[in-house]
């Protein structure tokens, strides 16, 4: 009755010590954020993105159908994106290790061992059979697997955060790179109708000198612009195949996969009003995965603490064996030969030269660097959404004043050229309100792109790109 007793008491220890875990606790680290945005205060008043869904699928918002197919495929096929749900499967993995210390470890075992003793009578040879069972189970009194599970399951966290962090960047750069795609596209163009304007006017001057009219001044201005016309054509067509192939690197395919689809030169992407975004600054704490990711990390470092100061402590266990053994192989199986064991077991580390207190200080360390990292990054966050909110708003402006620029060197080449045709000024006017046209036209183009790459980059700043209700976490 008594060995009941101490048997059942045994059973009991692990229900007794589920509460007791050393190390500290997580808390959530602190984040001193604005109560609003600064560069809001120049915005239009509707906001940038007024839903959650409208944020995490952004790139809509810009109504070509072409960039959202872009993204989707890029979703399905991108590289890193595929290392990244490669990273959540091993930490799920890593967590079932950890997980599996919790329990008790059962092993069988069976020999046979045939033996000859020079003390046994006559030089008996004799044989055993062993076949049994053997179990052994760490109480986990001061939570040190907990801990270790604590951990692993903020590790998996981290890797779910950091898949959401690649499509967050893998989005953005899809976006940026079609945006750049489009401006070079209608770069090259109007370098192209630029040359074609600057051989027209040179072919006139060359027939205008041919009859006394110009000299030689004004055909070596016009052969000027011809040979500078044509200069910026070469960079402009390498460029577009170079994000061309950047894009095609971003699908996870060769380079020029993407040539025949992105080839027909289509208008930039229709932009979003550049208005203040959607919520508040405290809302990247939610909403940034790399954020996310950061406090994840904080926490697999303070459970970490916790597994290192468990070694402080001894270790319970309760191991036990059951089987059965013979001489005689047909006897093996027996119940009256059946042999077991059952008992607990302790044992503590005494002295170890201070190896589980550095143990401990380590993870101690690692613990300020991560939250040290959390800051840093809530902080760059804050600075990635003011600089592309500011970014946008103030290249409107410029954009707006480009227009009208553009609309002047308009009326002023066509005046030049009146003034010219009446012979009451020099071709060199006219080359110069070409040459200013073509100027003012081409920054408008890339006005327009930054214009909208600083709305990719805002979107990105904000953490869009993802959404909760996702399934796909491999």
């Amino acid at each position: 009755m008594q060995q009941k007793k101490v048997f059942l008491c045994w059973l009991c220890l692990p229900l007794l010590a589920v509460g007791c875990m050393v190390g500290p606790d997580f808390q959530r680290p602190p984040a001193r954020v604005p109560a609003e945005w600064a560069g809001a205060n120049g915005a239009r008043a509707q906001p940038l993105a007024q839903t959650e869904q409208e944020l995490a699928q952004w790139w809509t918002l810009f109504n070509d159908p072409l960039l959202t197919t872009l993204v989707e495929r890029a979703m399905r096929a991108n590289l890193e994106l595929g290392k990244a749900e490669a990273r959540i499967r091993q930490a799920r993995a890593a967590r079932g290790v950890a997980a599996g210390g919790l329990g008790p470890n059962v092993d069988g075992s069976g020999s046979y061992r045939r033996s000859r003793s020079p003390v046994a009578p006559d030089g008996v040879v004799s044989d055993l059979y062993q076949f049994g069972f053997d179990a052994g189970w760490e109480l986990d009194f001061f939570g040190g697997a907990r801990r270790s599970l604590e951990a692993a399951d903020a590790d998996l966290e981290a890797a779910v955060e950091g898949r959401r962090d690649v499509l967050v960047t893998l989005t953005a750069e899809v976006a940026s790179n079609y945006i750049n795609l489009r401006a070079l596209q209608q770069r090259l163009a109007l370098a192209q109708q630029n040359l074609t304007t600057q051989e027209h006017s040179g072919a006139l001057t060359r027939q205008r000198q041919q009859g006394g009219l110009v000299g030689g001044l004004e055909r070596a201005a016009a052969e000027g612009q011809v040979a500078t016309a044509a200069s910026q054509i070469a960079p402009l067509e390498a460029a577009v195949r170079q994000t061309s192939y950047s894009l095609s690197l971003l699908m996870g395919q060769e380079p020029t996969a993407l040539l025949a689809e992105l080839t027909p030169v289509a208008g930039m992407p229709a932009l979003p009003p550049p208005g203040p975004p959607a919520g508040l600054p405290s809302d990247l704490l939610r909403r940034r995965p790399d954020i996310r990711q950061a406090e994840a990390r904080i926490h697999g470092s303070t459970a970490r603490i916790g597994v290192a100061t468990a070694d402080l402590f001894p270790r319970f266990t309760l191991v036990g064996s059951v089987g059965t053994q013979s001489s005689d192989f047909g006897k093996t199986f027996n119940w009256d030969n059946r042999v077991w064991s059952f008992g607990p077991s302790v044992s503590w580390r005494l002295f170890d030269t201070g190896r589980s207190q550095a143990a401990i200080a380590l993870q101690q360390a690692l613990r300020e660097e991560d939250l040290l990292s959390y800051q840093q990054t809530v902080l760059i966050a804050l600075q990635e959404a003011e600089n592309a909110m500011i970014a946008a708003v103030k290249e409107e402006e410029h954009g707006q004043a480009l227009g009208r620029a553009v609309v002047a060197n308009r009326l002023a080449l066509a005046l030049a050229t009146t003034v010219y045709s009446a012979g009451q000024t020099d071709f060199l006017a006219v080359l110069d309100a070409q040459r200013s046209l073509y100027a003012a036209e081409d920054a408008l183009v890339q006005s327009n792109r930054a214009q909208a790459t600083d709305m990719v980059a805002l979107f990105k700043a904000l953490g869009g790109g993802w959404s909760e209700a996702e399934q796909k976490q491999e």
